[in-house]
């Protein structure tokens, strides 16, 4: 499994294989197909083809859709995808990324509303992040560190590969079983040790092909960073958070009987293999950009921190020591003061400490920290937010029109600008946008649930079961979706004359698509 994998999502996988193993496996076990010869050598040598491995991730990702840590941030969420589309770029001009991965694989990153650093890769091309790893880091190298990191175990089918691996020692199990048994009628005490050493030894030999997983994935990640416009030291940096954040827990010994290696070894190698003369430190602690840092403030507060932690944080720009601060430092402390301050329903404090970090930015001695549209966006979004939180509709619109020419057609500024007009009562003047968005983003549940609510408050009673059952789909919950298609025919055959035959024609066509795939389902069960 991959380093640093929560529970939650440990338990989701260890059951997804189970049942794939017992009830799948005429399906998952394939030849690997020709068009994986693409991948570089070390990724080779797995029997699970490609759609096995994209069904099994679906599978597991269902689970954690529903799991309540899952969260939508628009604003971490895009920031994040601004990283990962880098690197799949370079993977696919590097060609580590196949055509026949890049088509049937999912690429999709999930976002966990958890404190712990961590980050997992799952099959089918997902990816993990919780938020407190977004919290710790301190540049966009960093986080871009772990997402190659990450996507460097979906293009070696590092998964597929340990299923394998899996299946070809599962003999020498039986076989200290076996032995075990047949040893039991004379020595008990000798077949104990047999099944135990037996299990050891696979274990042992499972440990062996994860670490080796591990350091694959760090170099191939290595090599993605600077054709994605990353700073390759960035790994260097995450490894010296990950050492702090798991000195408590561990003390460094017993190497080899680990799933991953020692962070310190796989830091040795990431510094070996920067160019000779390179100034490490002065690259690999690149100048904190703003945009970052205020990113990394607003994962810190989503993660759910508590009460008490919010109400410290927000005390902290009154702290004697704050004004000598860097200034990245100071900018995150003031968005966490606005941030968490209107999540405790204090907008008054919330606009006071926004507009503190607004002026702070505009004084930056810097000019280009001054007027980078990335910082002002966020600031802008900011705003708006807690303009909306605070029921003032109106102020969180204007909020968004001051947004930077040519930012106000991404996914934060349509969904903050729909909720506004929602909450306005003028929810008609954005129908239009957010329509053109689902059809271009088609498994964007958020979206889709926005959009129930807008035809909702048309009217529209027809579109918003439909909007509301493409919502379930989009997150593999084929089950619900085709609840929500019957209410649908149910509802037009009920309006008769006065229904939309197209959305009605829709729906019909829809739910014959989530039968078929519930169909499916049942078949790999």
């Amino acid at each position: 499994m991959p380093p640093f994998l929560c529970r939650k999502a440990k338990a989701v996988v260890q059951r997804a294989l189970l049942a794939l193993a017992v009830g799948a496996c005429a399906l998952a076990w394939a030849p690997p197909a020709s068009a994986q010869t693409g991948l570089p050598t070390l990724g080779d040598g797995s029997e699970l083809g490609s759609s096995a491995e994209r069904r099994l991730g679906d599978r597991i990702i269902r689970e954690l859709y529903r799991d309540p840590d899952y969260i939508d941030d628009p604003v971490l969420e895009d920031y994040v995808q601004g990283l990962w589309q880098s690197l799949l770029a370079a993977a696919r001009a590097r060609g580590e990324l196949s055509a026949e991965l890049d088509e049937r694989f999912a690429w999709e990153v999930l976002l966990g509303r958890d404190r712990s650093v961590n980050a997992f890769a799952l099959p089918g091309g997902y990816l993990g992040l919780h938020l407190g790893l977004v919290g710790v880091t301190s540049t966009r190298d960093e986080l871009a560190s772990v997402l190659a990191h990450e996507l460097s175990h979906v293009l070696q089918r590092h998964v597929s590969r340990l299923l394998t691996a899996q299946k070809k020692q599962t003999p020498l199990l039986l076989g200290a079983l076996v032995l075990g048994a047949l040893a039991a009628s004379k020595n008990p005490d000798a077949a104990q040790a047999l099944v135990v050493g037996g299990r050891a030894l696979l274990l042992q030999n499972q440990l062996n092909f994860s670490r080796d997983m591990e350091r694959e994935a760090d170099r191939i990640g290595y090599g993605l960073m600077a054709p994605a416009g990353f700073a390759p030291q960035g790994f260097v940096g995450m490894f010296d958070k990950l050492q702090q954040a798991n000195r408590l827990n561990d003390n460094g010994s017993w190497p080899y009987l680990r799933s991953h290696p020692l962070t310190t070894e796989r830091s040795a190698d990431m510094h070996a293999r920067i160019p000779p003369g390179t100034a490490i430190g002065a690259t690999a602690a690149a100048p904190a950009t703003l945009e970052h840092a205020l990113v990394a403030a607003r994962a810190r507060v989503l993660a759910n921190p508590g009460v008490d932690s919010l109400r410290q944080w927000i005390a902290e720009p009154q702290s004697s020591g704050w004004a000598s601060q860097p200034l990245p430092h100071r900018a995150a402390a003031l968005y966490v003061a606005a941030l968490g301050s209107s999540q405790l329903r204090d907008a008054a404090g919330a606009r006071a400490a926004a507009q503190k970090l607004d002026g702070l930015v505009r004084n930056a001695p810097d000019a280009r920290q001054a007027s980078d549209p990335a910082t002002r966006r966020l600031l802008g979004l900011l705003n708006a937010e807690i303009e909306l939180a605070a029921g003032a509709a109106d102020a969180a619109l204007q909020a968004l029109q001051a947004l930077p020419a040519g930012s106000d057609t991404g996914r934060p500024e349509l969904l903050l600008r729909t909720r506004a007009l929602l909450q306005a009562r003028r929810a008609g003047e954005g129908a239009q946008a957010l329509q053109t968005w689902v059809a271009n983003h088609p498994k964007d549940a958020t979206a889709w649930q926005l959009l129930a609510a807008v035809a909702q408050a048309q009217g529209q009673t027809l579109r918003a079961v439909r909007a509301e059952a493409e919502a379930h789909a989009a997150r593999y919950d084929y089950a619900a979706a085709a609840d929500r298609f019957k209410a649908g025919q149910d509802l037009a055959r009920r309006s008769g004359a006065a229904v939309d035959h197209i959305d009605a024609s829709i729906i019909d066509t829809r739910l014959r698509a989530m039968e078929s795939l519930l169909r499916e389902q049942a078949a790999e069960r």
